[in-house]
């Protein structure tokens, strides 16, 4: 039930606040089910009931979302039908331009670190000379950093998208940095754990296992940072801190001549800090321009943590997904092994050359979805209720047409980086490393894991596809089985013949998460209407 208001003049401020308010509500929405749909609607839109008691005198937010229901039950919102704006050339040729960029880009941090290795031989964090020892404590510090803050990454990347294309910045923030803190919670909790499970079963001699957990640690903040970076469209800023913590590197070890792990350390602990100041700053900026009012509280934990749970559990598969192939590699016993995980460079440098292939395809995916995404709006303008199995069917032309060109340049782009390997082994700064590339297994994993890589470009789609959709459990429903193939093929054959044989597990799950990602897009598509309602 609402407080009372005096005033035939406050009456009438509420009620167009009230129509406003259900205008907002139900932008694209339509008519809701019920006014539970509303009260739902509200929520994740960040009020409360402070907020609801505040600004429209409600006793709630259910009691608020009650009065919008009846509001909307005065008369059936209907659209009008009419031509759809689509973008200009000139600003199609913009969003072209920005959203390939912002594909590329996000990849930057991992070619410029390729790159340290080539030139320098040393990176961030991996050194070409370390002893394998080392270097498997560094790869399992890595790998485990991946693996654990994915889950957050996706998490902070939807909340964080979620909040700032509302112009909520601080509520944006607030849940940023509850995810990160939970990350490092967590972090230091499978420290904790790791320390007393080798403790008492000797898995690792500590030298290796306090490797391990230092690169864990700082990566996983790192990997944290650069999420924020990404969602407040800063990523060129973190690609230029991985230049400067290079830097570090270059002068602790390259002319100070400091332990290289020692520099590393220091290197990553002063890109970790920069990163979390910077995030601050710029979320500072940001709120600054924000207008002013009534701040709005996050939603309860529960439904925070209920919404974000698919992206959350879809950042782990997928990024064990990527991995998997490396640890199963690692851990054939067919060869001095002196742990249960031992590093393979030689394995690593085919995966890792091969790993330039994703960076063309993924501006193109950016785009590609960007174009889909800006477009529907316009073309759901262009075709009546009755219509809508009209609208499916030109999406679904749409989408096969743009499948056939991320396909084509996925080919173009592992085509390139072969021919580009090749050449540069004919420069002496390059050739005692890429010689290597025409060993004949080193070569067979170079060549599979380009085909892998291109097959997982157009899954990546997909996937992105699916999340522009809300429909997260199908991108998880995509990546299982593809985890699972991955693993079971991997297994096989690396034990069946060698740890090389690893990589077509990698292939094999790629095609596994490209069958099932494109079955699952062409239902949402197949059903378009259906879907556009249930993620609105």
């Amino acid at each position: 039930m609402s407080k009372r208001f005096t005033g035939d003049g406050e009456q009438r401020e509420r009620g167009k606040k009230i129509e406003d308010l259900l205008n907002e509500t139900l932008q694209n929405r339509g008519q809701p089910l019920d006014r539970y749909e509303i009260t739902a609607i509200l929520e994740a839109k960040g009020w409360n009931d402070n907020r609801a008691a505040e600004e429209y005198g409600a006793e709630n937010v259910f009691s608020l979302a009650s009065e919008l229901w009846e509001l909307a039950h005065k008369g059936v919102v209907a659209g009008s039908f009419q031509k759809g704006e689509r973008l200009s050339p000139l600003l199609y040729l913009l969003m072209v331009g920005r959203s390939f960029l912002r594909g590329t880009v996000f990849a930057f941090p991992m070619a410029i670190s390729i790159f340290s290795m080539l030139i320098l031989e040393y990176s961030l964090w991996s050194y070409e000379y370390l002893s394998l020892e080392l270097a498997t404590g560094i790869a399992i510090g890595t790998v485990m950093s991946f693996m654990v803050a994915g889950g957050f990454m996706q998490a902070i990347a939807r909340r964080g998208f979620f909040y700032i294309g509302q112009s909520y910045y601080n509520m944006a923030r607030k849940i940023t940095f509850k995810f990160i803190k939970a990350g490092f919670v967590i972090c230091l909790a499978i420290s904790a754990v790791f320390m007393v499970f080798n403790l008492f079963f000797g898995v690792f001699p500590s030298r290796v296992s306090n490797i391990v957990l230092l690169y864990f640690f700082f990566l996983s903040a790192i990997w944290l940072s650069v999420t924020v970076m990404y969602v407040l469209k800063k990523e060129l800023v973190f690609s230029l801190l991985l230049v400067a913590g290079i830097g570090f590197v270059f002068v602790f070890f390259g002319l100070l001549e400091m332990n290289i792990i020692f520099a590393q350390a220091i290197a990553l602990s002063v890109v970790s800090l920069m990163s979390i100041i910077l995030s601050v700053y710029f979320f500072s900026a940001a709120e600054k321009k924000m207008e002013r009012g009534i701040v709005p509280a996050l939603p309860r934990t529960s439904i925070t943590i209920y919404t974000t749970l698919p992206y959350f559990s879809y950042g782990i598969l997928y990024f064990t997904f990527l991995f998997l192939d490396r640890i199963v590699a690692w851990s054939t016993n067919n060869m001095y092994m002196p742990y249960i995980i031992w590093f393979r460079g030689t394995y690593e440098l085919g995966l890792d050359l091969a790993l330039f292939a994703l960076i063309l395809p993924m501006g193109f995916v950016e785009v590609v979805v960007s174009e889909l995404t800006i477009n529907l709006e316009a073309y759901q303008r262009e075709f009546m209720s009755r219509d809508t199995h009209l609208l499916s069917r030109l999406y679904l032309k749409l989408y096969y047409k743009r499948m056939v060109l991320v396909v084509l340049i996925s080919i173009a782009s592992a085509l390139l980086i072969y021919w580009g390997v090749g050449y540069l082994g004919n420069f002496l700064i390059f050739a005692e490393k890429f010689k290597l590339i025409n060993v004949g297994k080193i070569r067979m994993v170079f060549i599979v894991a380009l085909l892998a890589y291109a097959v997982l470009s157009v899954a990546l789609m997909n996937a992105l596809i699916l999340f522009v959709v809300s429909q997260p459990e199908m991108a998880l429903r995509s990546i299982g089985p593809a985890l699972l193939g991955n693993f079971i093929v991997g297994f096989a054959l690396s034990r069946w013949f060698d740890y090389y044989f690893a990589v077509f597990g990698l292939l094999a799950g790629a095609i596994i998460f490209l069958a099932f990602s494109t079955k699952y897009v062409r239902k949402v598509l197949g059903k378009l209407d259906y879907y556009l309602y249930a993620a609105s």
